[in-house]
């Protein structure tokens, strides 16, 4: 896609100032935007999945990165590196965007750190299968390594993190949404009585070997040490169905599923490795030092 805006070569080397690549161990590198100059970088949860990260900046410094919060529902954590006069983002108003404008989508796919890829806005708003939540979504191309970088728009005002790919359009968290995660709106950022330990992402699982029946499932990404969902067994690659013999239909489903107040259980439908069988697993909720067993 071409484009004539003014000063758009200045307006992406200050985007690509702004993104960084985070090292996540052995599960890849992920891209990250600098929110503000004195160190703190927005992310996707799901690229924050260790406490501690290694950040590389636009200038090749590697730096050390500490998690400060997450909410693995949203898919979005902030993590702090020990810098000043960090080139920040300029941060834009996502429920101001319409549909046709232009979109700049700075990531580190394959390696390639820095890369850039343009489209336009389709819509602001939420996706049929992925919950209430809104997204942005836009007509770019992202590829593994992307996650967490900026979206923005034509002036390179981010206006959104780059999240993951639904029915070929990227999806990106909203900055508006990111503004109020910072300021501890969000009710997923701390651990609390309802709180399971995972990072998940939506898929759609076929069944019984018919590729054309297929059911809504979130797929568990990490499960923190020490969590319910650890104390239960649960594995990355684990793939959530449902809660309570209620199967899950779109994301918001699960956090509806985990309120409540005080110790008590939770069952929970999965599958592991074989998608033709279901299992089970009761999860003790509100507590992590007792244990709850999977059943085959």
């Amino acid at each position: 896609m071409s484009t004539s805006v003014n000063g758009f070569g200045e307006i992406a080397e200050s985007l690509r100032r702004s993104t960084v690549l985070i090292n996540a161990g052995g599960r890849g590198n992920g891209s990250g935007v600098i929110w503000s100059s004195d160190g703190v970088i927005i992310t996707n949860a799901h690229v924050a999945q260790k406490r501690q990260l290694r950040v590389q900046l636009w200038d090749s410094r590697e730096l050390d990165a500490t998690v400060i919060a997450t909410d693995p529902v949203r898919d979005i954590a902030s993590i702090r590196v020990r810098a000043s006069n960090l080139p920040a983002a300029t941060i834009g108003n996502s429920s101001r965007l319409r549909a046709g404008e232009l979109a700049i989508a700075i990531g580190n796919p394959m390696g390639f750190v820095g890369a850039l890829t343009t489209g336009v806005i389709h819509t602001v708003g939420a996706v049929p299968g992925l919950g209430p939540q809104k997204w942005v979504q836009a007509g770019v191309r992202l590829a593994p390594g992307s996650s967490g970088g900026p979206l923005a728009d034509a002036a390179g005002r981010v206006i959104g993190i780059n999240t993951m790919v639904a029915w070929k359009l990227a999806l990106a968290i909203p900055s508006d949404a990111v503004v109020e995660f910072l300021a501890g709106r969000t009710s997923n950022q701390q651990p609390s009585e309802n709180w399971l330990g995972v990072t998940l992402y939506p898929v759609q699982v076929p069944r019984n070997g018919n590729r054309a029946a297929k059911t809504f499932g979130l797929v568990v990404l990490h499960v923190e040490p020490g969590s319910p969902a650890a104390q239960a067994s649960l594995l990355p690659g684990d793939i959530l169905l449902g809660a309570e013999d209620k199967p899950f239909s779109v994301l918001d489903d699960l956090s509806r599923a985990l309120r409540g107040e005080g110790s008590r259980t939770l069952r929970l439908e999965f599958l592991r490795g074989d998608y033709a069988r279901s299992r089970r697993v009761t999860v003790q909720l509100g507590t992590a030092t007792m244990r709850s067993g999977v059943a085959a």
